[in-house]
């Protein structure tokens, strides 16, 4: 019944905000937003504790049947494992800070009640996603939270850029989407059947099976999970389908937050781990998601160092984050995933939330060049923003040490090639991660203000309705790491996760117990030595960054145009597609269907014109054709006989 309440009760908040408005007035809508999502992180949190209490599976929660077409009968149940509950704990709870966060930083937006129906509305979306017993009840909640996603960041419409922002994501996330429906047919193709513990059941019994494609025979089951992998990595912005996400910074900053920290880009890692015991059969697979994690990793890492808007920075971190956790993933030491998941979640709300109160305090400024000396103005923001930084960064004792250096102990303990790679591509990244967000910190915080006179003026502390969310955050991206690491991933791991994760028999979760040295010290000192890094450039020397950019021309601006995805994909789909779309408008459009009738149209007026002439009105003229008929027809009727 808790699971119950933790899930609907956003829908509640939702319709309240968005319909009854006019009913209850602007600040009743909100506050009943405010009030259902409180109600759902306690009872979240609430039904995570008993189960935890219990040690003892939950059965699913049967609500009601949804569709029955001959043998396919999905039902609408609310699955109660580990990795269900964590989550609805974790998205419920991050996303009742935003809620309260949004009444501040919102408080002067006109349509504000509008937007807390949404947050509302996403968040449902994603609880119902994350407790899904069957892949159509998972697909629900994975298309709401990408249709609410393009309503959250096209939310100020008026804005081309938000406009073109929202339509972005939504299109790029069709491209995933697309695979991961096909990936759900041909699962139900394969397994006759679409639900979690159907499918997990019969994985053994399907090992072998082929499917043929364009001529070719491919494993069954490693071209299901690259399917849905692929759908994972739409909604996570893994590499090549990750250039939504930077742009998605259009939105209101609590809206970043709630995408990047809690709900839309944790589905595909959760995806992950809920298929668990079936991409365990695919191992080709399970490289592939190793592979792809390592390089999202590494080129989010490359390009959050070059970026100057202080929402985008922290874009591009999520981006990389992600990477990190589908490296672990697909060295199938999901426990570690799920870990990195939920300190992620609590850091990166604190980052993004943090970046809102400086936003806030500099009249909706974002480049951090026009910042700087804020600490003395801000001084919890600086404070919260230090420890959300710490944390990312991966410093003890923060939420993020435990679980990236968990991550990078699997991947060198794998002994394998693409687990190397993942090593050598997660420690460089961490040094990277260190230099920028350390370059954030700086620049925003530290040295004399680069800002106009005017919007030094104005620069003041936020509302305690912005700060209470941030302390509370920070509190979490501090304790998290050190509260959760034995259950997650300690010794107790199996017994908290139960049967809800299937960790492969390849001992990647006991090379955690004993990393060499090598693997335990190198990303430490990577961290470390990007912040010391970051303080050279900024702070002791800070004429070193312009200088670099100038020798080395051509990496930078590689690097600063983010590797030209954005130019490729131009190139090769957006333009080709608008000539494609001007053809089809002009030549089809135009020429065939407008056309066609326009001539039929033509050619009729021209044969009526020159028909009329015959009308002469000569009585000689008239039988003598009549004349012409008639032994027209009489020649006729002779000829046939």
């Amino acid at each position: 019944m808790l699971t119950l309440i933790a899930v609907f009760a956003p829908l509640i908040g939702a319709v309240l905000a968005g319909v009854a408005r006019p009913f209850i007035g602007k600040q009743a809508s909100i506050g009943a937003s405010i009030l259902f999502m409180a109600v759902s992180a306690v009872a979240g949190v609430a039904s995570l504790v008993t189960f935890v209490q219990g040690g003892v599976p939950v059965a699913p929660l049967h609500i009601v049947s949804w569709i029955s077409v001959g043998s396919f009968s999905p039902g609408w149940t609310l699955r109660q494992d580990a990795l269900s509950l964590v989550m609805v704990a974790m998205v419920s709870t991050v996303s009742m800070l935003i809620h309260v966060y949004s009444a501040g930083y919102m408080a002067h937006d006109k349509t504000v009640p509008r937007f807390f129906a949404y947050l509302s509305l996403f968040t449902f979306a994603m609880l119902m996603l994350v407790t899904a017993n069957n892949l159509l009840q998972l697909y629900f909640g994975w298309e709401g939270v990408g249709l609410v996603s393009y309503l959250l960041i096209g939310y100020w419409y008026e804005r081309p850029s938000a406009n073109a922002a929202a339509i972005k994501a939504f299109i790029v996330n069709r491209v995933g989407d697309l695979s991961f429906a096909v990936g759900i047919a041909l699962t139900y193709f394969v397994f006759k059947t679409i639900s979690f513990d159907g499918i997990f059941a019969a994985v053994a019994a399907h090992a072998g099976d082929q499917y043929m494609l364009l001529g070719t025979s491919f494993p069954a089951l490693e071209v299901v999970c690259i399917l849905l992998f692929i759908g994972a990595m739409g909604k996570s912005a893994q590499i090549f389908l990750h250039t939504w996400l930077a742009d998605a910074m259009e939105g209101p900053t609590p809206v970043s937050a709630l995408i990047h920290a809690a709900t839309m880009v944790a589905a595909g890692v959760f995806l992950i781990a809920r298929i668990s015991p079936l991409l365990n059969a695919a191992p080709v697979a399970m490289d592939f998601v190793t592979i792809i994690g390592a390089t999202t990793a590494l080129f989010a890492g490359t390009v959050g160092c070059l970026q100057n808007d202080i929402k985008r920075i922290i874009a591009y971190s999520t981006c990389s984050q992600l990477g990190y956790m589908f490296l672990a993933a697909g060295l199938g030491a999901y426990p570690v995933a799920m870990f990195h998941l939920i300190n992620h979640a609590f850091f990166k709300a604190l980052l993004f939330l943090a970046a809102g109160s400086v936003i806030h305090a500099m009249s909706d400024e974002q480049d951090i060049r026009l910042m700087g000396g804020l600490a003395r103005k801000l001084p919890i923001t600086w404070l919260v923003m230090l420890v959300g930084a710490l944390a990312l960064a991966g410093i003890p004792p923060f939420a993020g040490y435990y679980s990236k250096d968990a991550i990078l102990d699997a991947a060198f303990g794998a002994n394998t090639a693409v687990g190397m790679y993942g090593w050598v591509c997660g420690v460089i990244t961490a040094g990277l991660t260190a230099f920028y967000i350390s370059r954030l910190f700086l620049l925003t915080f530290h040295g004399s203000s680069r800002a106009p006179k005017h919007v030094q003026e104005h620069v003041h502390e936020s509302p305690l309705a912005m700060l209470a969310p941030l302390v509370l955050l920070a509190i979490g991206a501090l304790s998290s790491g050190f509260l959760l690491k034995n259950s997650f991933i300690g010794d107790g791991f199996a017994s908290f996760w139960g049967s809800s994760i299937a960790v492969p028999a390849n001992g990647v979760m006991n090379a955690l117990a004993h990393p060499t040295a090598v693997a335990e010290f190198s990303p430490l000192v990577a961290s470390v030595s990007g912040i010391f890094v970051a303080i050279i450039f900024y702070i002791l020397v800070p004429s070193l960054p312009a200088a670099l950019s100038q020798n080395l021309g051509g990496l930078y601006r590689f690097v600063l145009n983010k590797w030209y995805f954005d130019e490729l994909y131009d190139a090769v789909f957006v333009k080709p597609a608008l000539r494609l779309a001007k053809f089809a408008w002009h030549f089809g459009d135009e020429q065939v269907l407008d056309g066609v009738p326009n001539g039929l149209a033509t050619l009729t007026t021209d044969a009526s014109l020159q028909t009329v002439k015959l009308q002469t009105g000569s009585i000689a003229l008239y039988a003598f054709i009549m004349l012409i008929g008639l032994l027209a027809f009489v020649s006729l009727f002779l000829w046939v006989r």
